[in-house]
């Protein structure tokens, strides 16, 4: 189980770093083992730099990230390269995961190298192809070709069997089908889910509600680095209690039905102020004056988690 417990990032701003910015901030969550997690929220919420901290891109200011009980943050040497065999990454853009000079399965190589650097040249082709074909690829089709040949599903799914090489137990999916046409979407999202069945805990980021609804037990709502609202996905997506939660929900595009001009959402910016209250209270509609304080973490019911002074138990 990967474990969120009060996780802040600041980053120093400002000529003589004299001021701040809260990209996370106070956040906490779970991911259980061989569930999906989707974190969602629009752009600039901060999905992605929990991402960066998960995979120790980038430093924690405080907190703590847990993978089965062990402090991500104090790993170091042996104990850190053990860590990223159990845990990977999958980006949005995946040709700036590759070098154009160098052929796209160099990436296999070196997994081997670092890794597993006694396994024999036939004994790891074996394990790439059978890494390959669980990705969904054809070997023939893909290898010994340079990035530039292949298609963007083509070069994540590489990316996916990477990451099936370590045996990883974990996975963070960074906006990873964005780029993507619609019937490869279906087959990524499809393979992610068939990776769920054998074990493996995803951390879903992304801001397509349709997508993070379709492939996750539960859901977090990131608003400028703050959690409004966590908890099981079909709960949240069919009963929204944050009102930033059911603005989201409100603005998305349906088939069924004309968009109804009427609908009012609400898409300007908050300003980056008002740390101590809460964050939506710029765009909230139901804001009042309590909002000036920030709100707790309410289980409105076994867990369903809503940040806001308006909701009460169910």
């Amino acid at each position: 189980m990967l474990k969120f417990e009060h996780v802040s990032k600041i980053y120093k701003t400002g000529t003589f770093g004299g001021k701040e910015l809260h990209a996370v901030n106070d956040v906490s969550f779970e991911i259980p083992d061989g569930e999906v997690v989707s974190l969602i929220g629009e752009s600039g919420s901060g999905k992605s730099t929990i991402g960066k901290m998960i995979l120790r891109l980038i430093g924690i200011t405080r907190g703590t990230i847990e993978l089965d009980g062990v402090n991500v943050g104090a790993l170091k040497g042996s104990e850190l390269k053990e860590y990223y065999r159990k845990v990977q990454g999958v980006f949005q853009d995946p040709f700036s995961s590759y070098n154009p000079i160098f052929k796209a399965d160099r990436i296999f190589q070196v997994i081997h190298d670092e890794f597993y650097p006694r396994v024999d040249a036939h004994t790891w082709a074996e394990k790439v192809e059978t890494a390959l074909k669980d990705g969904g690829l054809n070997p023939e089709h893909v290898l010994h070709k340079y990035p530039h040949q292949l298609s963007g599903g083509q070069l994540q799914r590489f990316l996916i069997a990477r990451a099936l090489l370590l045996d990883i137990k974990f996975l963070v999916a960074d906006e990873i089908i964005s780029m993507l046409d619609a019937s490869t979407r279906i087959d990524v999202l499809n393979l992610l889910a068939d990776l769920k069945t054998r074990g493996l805990s995803i951390l879903f980021i992304t801001h397509d509600l349709s997508l993070a609804n379709y492939i996750s037990e539960q859901a977090v709502i990131l608003y400028r680095g703050c959690v409004a609202e966590r908890g099981i996905t079909g709960k949240i997506f069919n009963q929204p209690l944050h009102p930033y939660t059911q603005m989201l929900i409100a603005s998305v595009p349906r088939l069924d039905r004309k968009w109804d001009r009427e609908i009012s959402v609400e898409t300007k910016a908050a300003p980056l102020g008002a740390l101590n209250g809460c964050v939506y209270a710029a765009r909230c509609p139901l804001a009042f004056e309590r909002c000036k304080q920030r709100p707790p973490e309410l289980e409105v019911e076994p867990g369903h988690f809503v940040a806001c002074w308006k909701v009460e138990k169910i």
